[in-house]
């Protein structure tokens, strides 16, 4: 089984070129691949080539990347305003004689945002350059670590389907021989009609019987829905153990399953052969809820 989710999870760490870093990217079901990043702000224009090595990796899903970066021996500078701290005691200090008011503290006024400000260094475009590389090297093997969650997953909703698909196949046998059974019911109906209008003063002209009898043939078989039932099961089976991603494929042939599945019930005037039809149609739709995940 060669099935790939589109939901995975995975985290890496490592360092070089002077930083440590720290990656983290998740993945659910999308309508086609949408990659989103997070990256610190020296690294500007770096989106791009993330973007680039996960498109060459996966097919579809909603992608979020974060990265975060440290240099190595910069462990910040403090900046303070000090015109904004002055401005802040003389307003501490113009309402002190107010009733409640406490006296202002350094620590509380060195709090307030934009009092003191951290700074990091700068890196030049050497630097920069040479982290990039190995970031994309890092980024690579988390992408492998993502895949391999992803094909876990796969696994995982591939034993779900098939047996789902197993299901399908039961209920489409079980369709067969109450479409038999149904079969001979309305021959012995239909004969006793018949016996009833022999004795019918106006009898009915055999040209209309026999218009009457292919009509009801052809609104009560289903052995074409149960055949193609049948074929979209062997499809959805070769789907499930292709390599290449086929949760669209999948996604089509499920339309086609319920299609089916309506006919039959629409042409259903037994009992057991509706029911037969209302769970095929269950089924088929909780097959298609786990096919969304699948790329």
């Amino acid at each position: 089984m060669a099935l790939m989710s589109m939901t995975g999870f995975a985290r890496s760490a490592g360092e070089g070129a002077g930083c440590r870093w720290n990656w983290e990217v998740k993945s659910v079901n999308s309508k086609g691949l949408e990659v989103r990043t997070k990256l610190p702000s020296f690294l500007d224009g770096f989106d791009l080539t993330i973007k680039k090595l996960a498109s060459d990796q996966l097919a579809r899903g909603s992608v979020f990347v974060t990265l975060g970066v440290s240099l190595d021996g910069d462990e910040g500078a403090f900046v303070i305003n000090e015109e904004r701290l002055e401005a802040l005691f003389d307003l501490a200090a113009r309402y002190a004689d107010r009733p409640g008011v406490q006296p202002a503290r350094l620590d509380g006024l060195l709090a307030v945002k934009g009092v003191v400000d951290v700074t990091s260094r700068e890196m030049d475009e050497d630097e920069k350059v040479a982290l990039e590389a190995r970031l994309k090297d890092s980024f690579a093997g988390l992408l492998d670590a993502l895949k391999a969650a992803r094909a876990d997953e796969g696994a995982r909703l591939g034993d779900v389907l098939t047996a789902q698909l197993d299901e399908i196949e039961r209920l489409a046998v079980a369709a067969r021989t109450a479409a038999g059974d149904r079969t001979e019911a309305m021959q012995a109906r239909f004969r006793q009609q018949m016996t009833k209008l022999e004795k019918n003063d106006k009898p009915v002209p055999e040209e209309r019987l026999a218009q009457e009898i292919a009509l009801m043939i052809v609104k009560s078989d289903i052995q074409e829905e149960l055949d193609r039932l049948d074929s979209h099961v062997v499809e959805a089976r070769k789907l499930l153990a292709d390599k290449a991603p086929v949760g669209r494929r999948l996604d089509f042939l499920c339309q086609e399953f319920n299609r089916e599945a309506n006919t039959l019930c629409s042409k259903s005037s037994d009992s057991g052969l509706t029911k037969i039809g209302l769970d095929l149609k269950v089924l088929i739709d909780q097959f298609r809820e786990q096919i969304q995940n699948i790329e």
